[in-house]
Parts: C-alpha cells; structure tokens; sequence
C-alpha cells in the first residue's frame, strides 16, 4: 500500500492543540505503517519550517522520531514541500531519512502514472502579486541574506506568525469544490500535454473532493483541524481512494 495526506500544519494553534495535532498524526503514521511499502507527506506537514545550517525548528521530537523509526524500518517516507514548509535543507534527510522533493513530480506506484504536488504556486499567471510573493520565498538568495542576518530566534517567530495570520485568512472562507477549479485546469491541461497521467494528488486547499470527469481524476485531501482526516490510498491492485481517518 502507499499512502498520502497533506496539511497537518505541526505547530499550529498553542501549545495543547499543536500536541493534539502531532499525537493524532503519529498515531496515523503507526496505523498506515503495518502495511505500507511508502508514506508520501504532500506538503504543509509543518505550520512553519525554516531550516538553517545548523540550526532546526524546536518541537516535532515525537512526528521526528516516528518518521526515523519508520524509515528505519525501510518504509520510504516523501516529503513534498509546500507553502508553509518550503524551506527545508537537508536535516529531514540525513537525521530521519526522508525523501525530499522541491516542485511537482511524476511517479509510478503499483502501475499507476501519478502527478504529485502540493498545489501551491501552481496555475497562477494571472495572479502577479502571488506570483511575486512566491519568486521571492522561493529566492535563494533572499533565503541566503534572510539565514545571514536574522538571529533564528526572530525568524522563527516572524514565520510562525506570518504562517498563523495566512492560516487565519484563509480559514475564514468556507471552501467549495469551485475553489478548486484552477488546480483542476491545471490537470487537464497537463493531462493534454501528458495522456499518460493516470490521477493528479494534490493537498493545499484542506477540502477532500475528487473530480473525475474526461478522463481527468484528481484527488484532494483535507487538513486536520476538523474532526476527521482524508488522506488517499493506493493498493497494490492500482486503485486509488480518499479515505478517512478519525481525529475525536
């Protein structure tokens, strides 16, 4: 089996809720893991993530060690960075041997051809202040000043706060499947540049829907702030489904 899920959002809400939230996604982890051959985390795992040289986010010591245990266990672990944890270097990698991926990519899993991605950043071009402002987060050079002369201290708590105001925003909009619509152009204008591409997998938008329609299916999944999660499944026999898992 191989499974996805998205938004987790680590570190949101105060201290009692962010270890709710990190209690239950373990506790997803260890359920999947009895018959997982690979976990694919598709982005916003973490509410905020900045990785310095030598110097990580504090927290997360129990998601951390369960992705290592894992790992250990020869369960490959992916991690598609999203909005919130786009800066990652390579702490995820060589302390608890998770696979890190930078931008949408193309796999096969269990004979299906699958376009992986967060869903930020994407099918944006008539939106130039966002395209703007995710040039500039994505800048290695403004991540390079911004690691140079802001003490860790600050920018941690400049992020978490930047994180918890966008988080807040976009909370108060109830989404619908209509909200989806430009990631769902997305894919089928991929789709017609790639009729190999069995299904689309995206996270971001914290709804789960799936559009199947023309030979386009993508699958969202939810966040889990609610009292359920979706995440999706692929089983050896190639089908893919949105399941649940309780969060009460």
């Amino acid at each position: 089996m191989y499974y996805f899920a998205s938004d987790i959002h680590l570190g949101a809400g105060d201290r009692a809720a962010a270890r709710i939230t990190e209690s239950r996604f373990c506790s997803w982890l260890d359920r999947v893991s009895t018959d997982a051959e690979a976990i694919y985390l598709v982005g916003d795992v973490f509410d905020f993530w900045f990785e310095y040289r030598r110097v990580v986010p504090k927290g997360f010591t129990r998601t951390l060690g369960k992705l290592s245990e894992l790992s250990d266990r020869g369960i490959e672990i992916h991690l598609f960075t999203g909005n919130h944890d786009m800066w990652c270097r390579d702490y995820l990698t060589e302390e608890c041997g998770v696979h890190l991926h930078f931008a949408p990519e193309e796999i096969d899993l269990a004979g299906r051809h699958l376009l992986v991605a967060h869903g930020d950043n994407m099918n944006i071009k008539g939106q130039p202040m966002l395209r703007l402002m995710n040039a500039g987060f994505r800048s290695r050079t403004l991540r390079a000043l911004f690691s140079w002369l802001v003490h860790p201290d600050l920018a941690l708590k400049l992020g978490r706060w930047w994180s918890g105001k966008s988080r807040k925003s976009h909370g108060k909009e109830q989404i619908t499947p209509a909200h989806l619509g430009f990631l769902v152009d997305y894919a089928r204008s991929y789709k017609g540049e790639h009729p190999d591409i069995d299904a689309f997998i995206f996270g971001h938008m914290h709804l789960p829907y799936e559009y199947d329609s023309d030979g386009v299916r993508v699958l969202f999944m939810s966040d889990w702030s609610g009292d359920e999660a979706s995440y999706v499944a692929l089983d050896g026999e190639g089908r893919l489904s949105i399941k649940t898992f309780d969060l009460r």
